[in-house]
């Protein structure tokens, strides 16, 4: 009895090493957010992973002080379920296949409904906010059974129950939260199975926040130094990612050609530390009165780019017109000995994928039409 029962525990030991290993040696081949949440989430529950039904991963925003739904993998209803889990029954994806296959199935979990539900959630950083808010702001595991449903409003509201929220920790803080459950099958989550959670969970909060640093270093070395808005380099990086991403969804996407009027003769007149201060009170008004989903970026010189998914030409003149506005009215000459000239704005539009299906020609396209702005009297705005 003694043997059989040591026999057990070692192959169970033997089980939760390989995952680990299995798991560590996935998050060391990439430093991108997405794909470190992908392969937790799956690790976590694939079958011959954890086996969770569902998981969901939160993460700290600490200058908005809220922790944020980022990724959600596992099936909404029984029948998602059933056709998830006898799917990858039938085509024998173990954990190792289900993480190479991560570019094959982005777009499933990305438009699935459980994302598009965790993805909405935004939870105030404080106690009385829930388990979620808890487990972060503590750094504490909790574990709730069906009877604790009245605990937490939100786990009832996503079904989330029986469930266990862990802690991702970094080096020196808390990154977020994972949540799993066993929404469908109703399983016990026991204390083995927390035990190795939180393993695996102090692995990916590391790892994320490795991840993090990658992030906000390559975003330094995209950002214009003087005005602190995406560089001409990255413009042309995201201009075709973002084609790419309508092509594939057949939604529309619009770009903007903006530039200053006269500005040579400012700078010329004023020095190149006036020059510079107005390049960069002119970023800070783009950036404040543009959408928050908008790509500002420097194209060059006194000329920016703006990226604007999902409008149409005719919406984006709205925004870029109130720009134009905006920059005409908040620099007039200044009181100097020496006049300069008044600088103004002049923009050209085009759009996604009536004036251009490439990047070069729909910027072409805004180009010419901000060509045709700047010759026929500037301070205004042309559709290509």
């Amino acid at each position: 009895m003694e043997n059989a029962a040591l026999k057990k525990e070692l192959e169970r030991a033997k089980t939760e090493l390989w995952l680990l290993y299995e798991i560590s040696n996935a998050m060391r081949t990439t430093l991108k957010l997405p794909e470190v949440l992908y392969i937790i989430l799956t690790a976590v529950t694939s079958h011959d992973g954890l086996g969770f039904n569902r998981a969901m991963l939160f993460l700290m925003d600490e200058k908005e002080k809220i922790l944020e739904g980022t990724m959600g993998i596992g099936p909404s209803d029984t029948q998602e379920a059933d056709r998830i889990w006898t799917h990858i029954e039938k085509e024998e994806l173990t954990l190792t296949k289900l993480i190479k296959r991560y570019h094959d199935l982005k777009k499933h979990v990305r438009e699935s409904r459980l994302n598009s539900i965790i993805k909405n959630i935004k939870i105030p950083l404080q106690e009385k906010s829930g388990i979620l808010a808890m487990t972060a702001l503590e750094g504490m595991s909790f574990k709730l059974n069906a009877e604790d449903k009245a605990k937490d409003a939100l786990l009832s509201q996503i079904g989330a129950y029986p469930c266990a929220c862990v802690p991702l920790k970094g080096q020196h803080k808390v990154m977020g939260a994972l949540l799993v459950d066993n929404s469908i099958t109703k399983k016990e989550i026991t204390k083995d199975d927390m035990r190795i959670l939180g393993m695996i969970a102090d692995q990916a909060g590391l790892a994320i926040e490795n991840s993090m640093f990658y992030e906000q270093a390559r975003q330094e070395a995209n950002i214009d130094s003087l005005t602190k808005v995406w560089n001409h380099g990255y413009f042309q990086h995201l201009l075709k990612k973002m084609i790419q991403e309508k092509s594939d969804t057949n939604t529309k996407l619009s770009l903007a050609m903006m530039d200053m009027d006269n500005f040579k003769t400012y700078n010329d007149t004023l020095g190149h530390q006036k020059g510079d201060t107005f390049l960069k009170n002119t970023a800070y008004i783009f950036k404040a009165h543009l959408r928050k989903e908008d790509l500002l970026c420097r194209y060059g010189g006194e000329e920016f780019a703006v990226i604007m998914p999902d409008i149409t030409k005719q919406e984006a003149l709205y925004i870029v017109e109130r720009l134009r506005k905006l920059i005409e009215k908040q620099f007039k000459n200044p009181s100097h000995k020496k006049p300069a000239a008044k600088v103004t704005l002049s923009s050209g539009i085009a759009s996604f994928p009536e004036d251009g299906k490439t990047k070069s020609q729909l910027t072409a396209a805004a180009d010419n039409a901000l060509y045709k702005a700047k010759h026929t009297g500037k301070n205004k705005t042309c559709l290509a």
